[in-house]
């Protein structure tokens, strides 16, 4: 019997490095994404757009390259959005929680969405705010993490 996979959400950093081949964490990268995308996972509109920023500002795609990109995970992943309860506890984290603005409404738009893993190597790993798990799957150390929360691609 396979283990009960949870529901997880991608920054958009994890986003960024599938999408663009130049160091060593786009492999790994495009392995959760494509794990991910045979479990339980969400993608907020915020992260998309970030991937779409960093994708044409710093990475240098013309812009329907990104485009591309972000299409392509669109076709993949259910997508939320922000609303009015989260802006409420992204704010309440950022004084709790100590988050910068942007992490908070991202932790707070895929709490609302339920999921219980939010995979970053931005925010601070290891970190459970309200039952949401801030994990860094490209450390070698959270793989196991990474095993419980994600199907194998074999599976």
């Amino acid at each position: 019997m396979a283990p009960q996979r949870v529901k997880v959400s991608l920054d958009s950093n994890i986003l960024v490095y599938a999408a663009h081949n130049d160091d060593e964490r786009h492999e790994a990268a495009v392995a959760i994404l494509e794990r991910a995308a045979r479990g339980d996972c969400v993608q907020p509109l915020q992260s998309l757009g970030e991937c779409f920023n960093v994708l044409t500002r710093k990475r240098r795609f013309a812009p329907a390259a990104a485009m591309a990109a972000v299409d392509k995970l669109r076709a993949m992943f259910p997508i939320v959005v922000a609303d009015e309860p989260a802006l409420e506890s992204a704010m309440a984290a950022v004084q709790d929680h100590k988050l910068q603005f942007w992490d908070a409404l991202l932790w707070a738009t895929v709490r609302r969405a339920r999921c219980r893993v939010l995979f970053s190597e931005d925010m601070n790993d290891g970190q459970d705010i309200a039952g949401v798990k801030i994990v860094n799957p490209l450390k070698p150390e959270n793989r196991m993490i990474v095993d419980l929360a994600l199907p194998h691609l074999d599976a």
